[in-house]
């Protein structure tokens, strides 16, 4: 990739457009003249247009483009100087990247290890962990073991073999990927394994569940709290009451003993006229 050539790739780009837009005009131009109808016309347009955008290689220049872009944006942050870099800044990084992986099928390696350096440097260690354990653990990141590319893979890889070959050409690209791939050799496990070693401590730092209210930790009722009202009522000398509560069972003899007792007291009562009599003499006398 030539800065040179990025800092007219706009021009070339509205260049190149123009040149479709003006044939699609003449060409539509002859058809409304032959007494072509109009919706035939942009139907016409709308299936030429598909079709130059399916056969055009540009889009996978533009994809090639901005993963060398993301290069100099992430070795611009992560190189070890006294630049304090703004939350958003670093942000913006990462979501270029990320960009990166949706668009591109087969994104290159070092892709994953600069957003796995991103995510470190502001702080997100579990997305830290997840590149960076992808390139330096999983067998399929090696860049050996590709042997069917993609079409935007092959083109990327074309790209960053002309800049390897002519540095000279994208100074700052070529020193960006250096850079990156230096760091990636040099300290890829030891960002990993500290990412690794916060999340554990993060971990290990949040609160265990609280076991439910009246139970204990094997999940059995805890009966303390009643044995304590139990035992500060009787220091109160509260003493339960001996009748029993309605509804509740109790033994046939108890209940033979309770009738007897009433029998008994019915029998020594006097009756109302003898009462009536013992009164009225104690009276006359």
């Amino acid at each position: 990739m030539n800065e040179r050539s990025q800092s007219t790739g706009l021009t070339k780009i509205v260049r190149d457009r123009g040149q479709y837009v003006l044939a699609f005009a003449v060409i539509a131009s002859l058809l409304v003249v032959v007494n072509i109808p109009i919706f035939v016309v942009f139907f016409f347009g709308v299936f030429a247009y598909f079709l130059a955008k399916l056969i055009s290689p540009g889009g996978g220049r533009m994809k090639t483009r901005s993963v060398f872009e993301f290069y100099l944006a992430a070795h611009e942050i992560l190189r070890d100087d006294m630049r304090r870099w703004y939350g958003f800044e670093i942000n913006d990084a990462i979501d270029r990247g990320e960009r990166v992986l949706k668009e591109m099928h087969g994104a290159p390696t070092l892709v994953h290890f600069a957003l796995g350096a991103l995510y470190n440097k502001v702080g997100d260690h579990s997305a830290a962990v997840k590149h960076l354990s992808y390139v330096n653990e999983n067998p399929e990141s090696f860049e050996s073991t590709v042997v069917y590319p993609s079409a935007e893979l092959r083109g990327y890889v074309s790209v960053l073999r002309k800049i390897e070959r002519e540095p000279s050409e994208a100074p700052l690209t070529s020193a960006a990927i250096r850079s990156l791939e230096r760091r990636r050799k040099l300290k890829g496990d030891k960002l990993l394994d500290e990412s690794r070693r916060i999340v554990e401590q993060l971990k290990a730092a949040e609160p265990e569940a609280l076991p439910a209210a009246g139970t204990d930790s094997n999940g059995t009722a805890d009966t303390r709290l009643t044995d304590n009202v139990d035992s500060n009522q009787n220091n109160g000398r509260r003493t339960p009451s001996t009748t029993p509560a309605e509804g509740t069972y109790l033994p046939a003899v108890f209940n033979e003993k309770t009738k007897n007792s009433a029998k008994d007291n019915e029998g020594s009562r006097k009756p109302i006229t003898e009462v009536l009599h013992d009164i009225y003499d104690s009276n006359v006398n």
